[in-house]
């Protein structure tokens, strides 16, 4: 069996509902990313960094995954998938797909200020006073800017080992996750789900755009495999 290897991003999740972070002024939900989205705002500001990440969790438990992540579990009964991921939502997980690795955290879980390998499962608001065993504060488990990204190695394994990549719905202009694509193996076939693709079919040997929003694009996708 082939293994299929999916790069999904913020566009994946946009058709259930996940506004991506984001903004095109650069501010998240009307907040500067170095307020929200460092170590050093966590540190100048627990209060805020909590309360914005307890809205994300909020809104993540009111949305379904879509048809773009169906699909990608039905693609498991004629391939080896293997999903890596830049969300932290669990929608692939919610709908059914079984191997899913996060690059960047999960917003359905928290993990101690001191001890990185303390990590719970967590679906209620976060406030000042929740402590881990080692009575340290509790913080979201999302990998901030500045902060190595603990499942690279893993996703770099992951994606050498791949007959097929897909990426659906993200730029490709985020580091490291962007590197990924570094390291497929020479004439890999790769497939590039977005309905404004920011690479051309110039710019890799064997690269398929297919211009669509996630769910349409993975139909496409289906059939053209």
């Amino acid at each position: 069996m082939k293994k299929l290897v999916v790069l999904t991003g913020a566009g994946i999740s946009a058709e259930s509902g996940i506004s991506t972070f984001r903004d095109a002024n650069g501010l998240w939900e009307g907040h500067d990313v170095m307020e929200v989205a460092t170590p050093e705002g966590f540190a100048t500001n627990p209060e805020l960094v909590l309360e914005f990440y307890n809205q994300r969790r909020k809104q993540l438990l009111e949305v379904e995954p879509n048809k773009a992540h169906f699909n990608l579990v039905d693609l498991e009964n004629s391939y080896d998938v293997e999903i890596i991921t830049q969300n932290v939502d669990d929608l692939h997980e919610r709908a059914g797909s079984k191997n899913v690795t996060h690059l960047h955290g999960e917003l359905l879980k928290a993990r101690s200020s001191i001890d990185e390998n303390i990590v719970l499962n967590w679906n209620k608001d976060l406030i000042i006073g929740d402590f881990c065993e080692k009575k340290s504060q509790l913080r979201p488990h999302i990998v901030w800017f500045g902060e190595m990204v603990p499942m690279l190695d893993k996703a770099i394994e992951i994606t050498r080992k791949a007959d097929i990549l897909v990426i659906i719905g993200t730029s490709m202009q985020v580091y490291p996750a962007a590197s990924l694509i570094d390291y497929i193996k020479p004439d890999t076939p790769i497939y590039f789900i977005d309905p404004k693709p920011s690479v051309s079919e110039n710019n890799f040997k064997k690269l398929k755009i297919i211009k669509d929003l996630a769910s349409h694009g993975t139909d496409k996708l289906i059939s053209i495999l």
